[in-house]
């Protein structure tokens, strides 16, 4: 049997690190096998969905190398691919459950069941619904309709039967009935709620595996039941863990980042980010970290899968994707830096492809120091400032070294009579400016690099240097001799 999984997510905001790992293990165990992957949306939250959401979703996905066999915006032979589109199939699917007596109308009023809820945890108990309306006459139904009460449609639970679900991760993992209580399949709107709507869907779309987060392990007995009730296949099931921050604490915003889109925003590059949330749970066979896309897919197991939380580092994507960043090609990582040069003031809209061929210079100079792209904004004022301030304490010491202007007066004079500015021409001259003046070491170094930059700290001289140019080399020089 060929495998066959699924991503269903809600379109009520963008896709955050949780939503993204489970597309991304579902995709690697579809790929590593030689299955399937399909995509479909959950919109039955009518209120808080929305299209933008749904497209969000995607982009991300694609963003970060996933694709899908079948599905939205693919097609295939199970469609539709949106629940709101397939709203008669659970309808009718609903009144079967109804007319073989594995469901029933429930008019039990929000108050009347709030109440049941509180005296069952007055008393120790798990909130259940009890099964008031489990048996009511024809003259009852009436009475409630003639009311204008709208019923909802509970699945009927059996009584005293223990559920077992195999898990991939989790192993045997077993459920009581008698905890679950009678659930709602259909709300009084006709809309179908998550546990009924995600069996049939799994079912009309062949979906041979779930593999979905922690969260949903105590939905699985309820979904479980309306597989039995119509005697359809039960796919297998594997959970992956909870994501947590440092702090071991629920992921949230003061761990970093939440949503793929923000990661993007940022200027962390999509196969960093593959890597770090392939990580999150997963675990490879050796010590190694840093993997390929098509790595992780040759071998992905769930056998791999981790059953404690994971825990979400940001420090630890910050270095793979500054690792990725020093791999990548000079002009996609220019491209990308471009936006942020211009929010900063840096840049302006109209850049000639001379521009452009000495933009990538200042990137591959400052990518050295980044994890990631926006990071590029605090190391690339070298490069565009007309004239250097020297804030930096250990700078300003520097400056009033006795050195120092012995330092300026020889390099403006070897800077001024070179022809032309390479590295090595660059490093001849700054060897050349301790053999006249005599000195050595840091004592050439130091005045020269906080003459230049500022600062005492940075890139090599002889990569700043034919970067910026004779003319503002000369400039600088001047000024710290002055």
């Amino acid at each position: 049997m060929s495998v066959r999984v699924r991503f269903a997510p809600s379109p009520t905001g963008p896709l955050h690190i949780g939503g993204a790992r489970s597309a991304l293990f579902n995709w690697l165990y579809a790929r590593h096998h030689g299955g399937q992957f399909l995509v479909r949306i959950e919109d039955t939250d009518l209120e808080r969905s929305s299209r933008e959401s749904e497209q969000n979703i995607l982009n991300a996905l694609r963003w970060l190398g996933i694709d899908w066999d079948e599905g939205i915006e693919v097609g295939g032979p199970n469609g539709p691919y949106r629940q709101t589109e397939r709203l008669d199939v659970y309808r009718r699917l609903a009144k079967e459950l109804l007319e073989t007596g594995h469901a029933y109308y429930c008019y039990c009023s929000e108050e009347e069941l709030a109440a049941e809820r509180e005296a069952l945890m007055e008393k120790g108990e798990l909130p259940r619904y009890l099964g008031r309306c489990r048996n009511l006459c024809p003259e009852d139904r009436a009475k409630f309709e003639a009311e204008g009460r709208k019923p909802v449609l509970r699945f009927k639970v059996p009584e005293d039967k223990i559920i077992t679900i195999n898990d991939y991760v989790r192993g045997q993992v077993e459920f009581e009935s008698n905890g679950i209580g009678d659930f709602i399949i259909m709300k009084s709107d006709n809309i179908p709620t998550y546990n009924f709507a995600v069996v049939v869907d799994d079912h009309d779309m062949n979906i041979t595996h779930v593999v979905r987060a922690e969260e949903h392990l105590s939905n699985t007995p309820r979904q479980i039941l309306i597989y039995d009730a119509l005697g359809w296949q039960k796919p297998d099931f594997a959970h992956i863990s909870l994501i947590l921050g440092k702090d071991r604490s629920k992921m949230s915003k003061r761990h970093g980042a939440t949503s793929i889109e923000q990661y993007q925003n940022l200027g962390y590059l999509p196969e960093a980010l593959v890597n770090f949330l392939a990580l999150l749970g997963w675990s490879p066979g050796g010590e190694e970290e840093i993997f390929t896309l098509e790595q992780i897919k040759e071998q992905f197991i769930l056998d791999r899968v981790a059953k404690n939380p994971a825990v979400f580092d940001i420090d630890k994507l910050n270095w793979l994707n500054g690792h990725y960043i020093r791999q990548a090609p000079v002009d996609r990582l220019t491209k990308l830096a471009i936006p942020f040069l211009r929010e900063a003031g840096y840049l302006g809209e109209n850049l000639s492809q001379e521009d452009i061929i000495w933009l990538e210079k200042v990137v591959a100079i400052a990518r050295n120091y980044i994890s990631y792209m926006q990071e590029i904004t605090q190391h690339v004022d070298v490069f565009f400032c007309d004239s250097i301030e020297v804030l930096e304490e250990d700078a300003k010491q520097v400056k009033a070294w006795e050195q120092m202007p012995v330092v300026m007066k020889t390099a403006l004079e070897l800077f001024t009579a070179a022809e032309d500015l390479t590295e090595e021409s660059v490093k001849a001259i700054i060897k050349a400016v301790g053999k006249q003046s005599g000195l050595k070491g840091k004592f050439i170094f130091q005045p020269l690099r906080v003459a230049i930059t500022g600062r005492t700290h940075g890139p090599e001289l002889h990569q700043i240097i034919p970067v910026i140019g004779k003319a503002k080399t000369l400039a600088r020089l001047e000024a710290a001799l002055r």
